[in-house]
């Protein structure tokens, strides 16, 4: 017997998914979404303790807590690629309704019905919005008003121009206002205030600048000097222990001994590099969002951010620790 796994769920959080995937523009089922995301997860949980432990010699307690991490991991991963998706479909439906909007209002100028006019200037260059307009005919040939039509068609996306737009339209159909001035001051409202978004996301320019070098080339450097510069100390604490193995004595107050560093050069190495990774991810998320307003959009450059700042932490390693060489082989 089949189960439906949709079933085991609450019914507010089936009905939160159905419309993730409905602004996502996915014809994926709620079935098919959530058998990928539990396949995938037990997959990912199983199978990364037992690569672990099989192939790097890790303990078990460890390759466990990794393991659920990687399906944590997965988990997240496939929502924020439906987040991702979602803003993607905004910035799109954003940058064309403009222009939409205008040669709807040349159609209703010319003396053809709003909703006419509305599917005549759904061009194929604006992509799925053409079809969503087209489904929308659809329903109207079904028996639903006109009204009802255009607020599912604002439902299709996360888009507050959008919604004004429709809510605009809806109330002018319902009092009988003049369409075509409606739309076309729409259209203009819409371009201003895309041009001041671009002119706040310039002065804000210097912020991603700074906020960029910090994690990029910043915090990868201060970790790479200081990884080093425990690696010089610890070489140097070395050569002391073996010329006193009795330790060092006491200086003025008898509890004040020097005594080496209880961190070891790995440890820091390893603490260092989660630390750059964290550093950089999360940058890539706050640069996302002071320059387009978009936290979500940063998912793109976060691989870009942390190969740069690995590569940058491990070149400068890589010379602070031929510059010390010599120090090191003393």
């Amino acid at each position: 017997m089949k189960i439906e796994i949709e079933r085991l769920m609450s019914r507010n959080f089936s009905n939160f998914l159905n419309s993730e995937l409905m602004l996502a523009g996915m014809k994926m089922t709620l079935e098919k979404l959530i058998q990928i995301g539990f396949v995938g997860g037990i997959a990912t949980l199983v199978l990364t303790p037992i690569v672990l432990v099989l192939l790097f010699g890790l303990s078990i307690p460890i390759s466990l807590g990794i393991g659920i991490a990687a399906a944590a991991i997965f988990e997240v991963s496939i929502y924020a690629a439906m987040e991702f998706r979602i803003e993607q479909r905004k910035d799109f439906i954003e940058t064309l309704l403009p222009d939409y909007l205008q040669l709807a209002a040349a159609n209703v100028r010319s003396g053809i019905a709003i909703d006419k006019a509305m599917i005549l200037a759904a061009r194929p260059e604006f992509g799925y919005f053409s079809d969503d307009v087209k489904e929308m005919n659809k329903e109207l040939y079904s028996g639903v008003t006109l009204q009802a039509a255009l607020t599912n068609l604002g439902k299709r996306y996360r888009s507050l121009q959008l919604s004004h737009t429709v809510r605009m339209m809806v109330e002018g159909i319902q009092y009988g206002g003049g369409m075509t001035d409606l739309l076309n001051q729409i259209s203009k409202d819409i371009r201003n205030q895309q041009m001041v978004q671009k002119e706040i996301s310039g002065q804000l320019f210097m912020y991603t600048i700074f906020i960029a070098f910090a994690c990029l080339l910043g915090a990868p450097v201060l970790y790479a000097l200081t990884s080093q510069m425990i690696g010089v100390t610890d070489t140097v604490w070395a050569g002391i222990l073996k010329q006193n193995p009795g330790g060092l004595p006491t200086v003025g107050v008898s509890f004040l001994r020097p005594t080496p560093p209880q961190i070891t050069i790995d440890a820091y190495h390893d603490f260092a590099i989660a630390a750059v990774v964290m550093i950089t991810g999360f940058g890539a998320f706050i640069v996302s969002a002071i320059s387009t307003g978009s936290v979500i959009r940063g998912i793109r450059y976060v691989p870009i951010f942390i190969i740069i700042g690995l590569g940058i932490f491990f070149l400068v390693s890589s010379a602070i620790g031929s510059e010390f060489g010599s120090i090191g082989a003393a």
